[in-house]
C-alpha cells in the first residue's frame, strides 16, 4: 500500500495546490457572516463531488478483482490519463502565459458572490467546482486509475480513495482549522494569503502546469513503452 501512495502522491499534490480553491477558501473564510461554515460546506461539496466520481467509475465498489488482465488494462488507463493530463497542464501553462483564459476557472461573478453565498450554495458551489474542471477530472481519474492498476481489493482500494480525497484537500482543511483555533489572528493572515495568490495567480499556475506537465506527460509517454 506504501507504494500505491507514493504513486498517487503527485495526483494528491496536483489536485491539493490549484491555486482558485485556495483563494477561494480564504475569502470564504474572511467572510464576515458564517464565513467558516460556508468554507466548510464549500470543500464538503468538493468531497462529495469526488465521492460520486469515485462511486460512477466502480473502483471504490469493486476493488481489484486480482485478475492480471484487469491490471493490464489499468496500466493502459493510467499511461492514457497521464499523458492527457500532461498535455492539459503544458497548454494550461502556455494559456495563462499568453493571457488567454482558462476554461476551469470559473465565472468571474462566482467569486465576487462570495460574500453573499449561502452555506448551500457553497456546498453546491463546491461540487460545481470538481465537477467543471477538467484537470480536476483528470487528477482524479489518474488516482482511480491508480488504484484500481495496484489491485489491492475491495477495502483496500476503498480506504486509498478515501485518503486519496482526505489529502487532495488538506491545504483546504488545514485553513479551516487554523481560521477555528486562532480566529482573530486567521482573519488577516488570511486575508494577506487570498491577496497574494490573486496578485501571483498567473506565475503560480505557470510554475505548477509546467512541473507537473512534463512528469505527466514524461510517465504516461514512457508507460507506453
Amino acid at each position: 500500500m506504501n507504494s500505491t501512495l507514493a504513486s498517487l502522491l503527485p495526483f494528491i499534490i496536483g489536485s491539493a495546490v490549484v491555486p482558485l480553491q485556495i483563494i477561494v477558501v480564504t475569502l470564504l473564510l474572511t467572510s464576515e457572516r458564517r464565513g467558516p461554515l460556508k468554507a466548510i460546506a464549500f470543500v464538503l461539496g468538493m468531497t462529495v463531488a469526488r465521492l460520486a466520481q469515485g462511486v460512477l467509475f466502480g473502483w471504490v465498489l469493486t476493488g481489484g478483482s486480482g485478475d492480471p488482465a484487469d491490471a493490464d488494462s489499468s496500466s493502459v488507463v493510467k499511461a492514457t490519463v497521464l499523458t492527457v493530463l500532461g498535455l492539459l497542464l503544458l497548454i494550461t501553462a502556455y494559456k495563462t502565459w499568453a493571457k488567454e483564459p482558462d476554461p476551469d476557472a470559473p465565472p468571474p461573478k462566482w467569486l465576487t458572490m462570495l460574500e453573499s453565498i449561502t452555506p448551500a450554495k457553497a456546498l453546491l458551489f463546491g461540487a460545481g467546482f470538481v465537477l467543471i474542471g477538467p484537470k480536476l477530472w483528470v487528477f482524479i481519474l489518474g488516482a482511480i486509475s491508480t488504484i484500481g492498476e495496484a489491485q489491492l481489493g475491495q477495502p483496500a482500494s476503498t480506504w486509498m480513495f478515501l485518503l486519496f480525497v482526505l489529502l487532495a484537500q488538506s491545504l483546504l482543511l488545514v485553513l479551516i482549522l487554523i481560521r477555528l483555533l486562532v480566529p482573530q489572528r486567521a482573519k488577516s493572515l488570511l486575508a494577506s494569503l487570498a491577496g497574494w495568490l490573486k496578485r501571483y495567480n498567473d506565475p503560480i499556475v505557470i510554475a505548477i502546469s509546467l512541473i507537473f506537465g512534463a512528469l505527466f506527460l514524461y510517465q504516461g509517454v514512457s508507460a507506453f513503452f
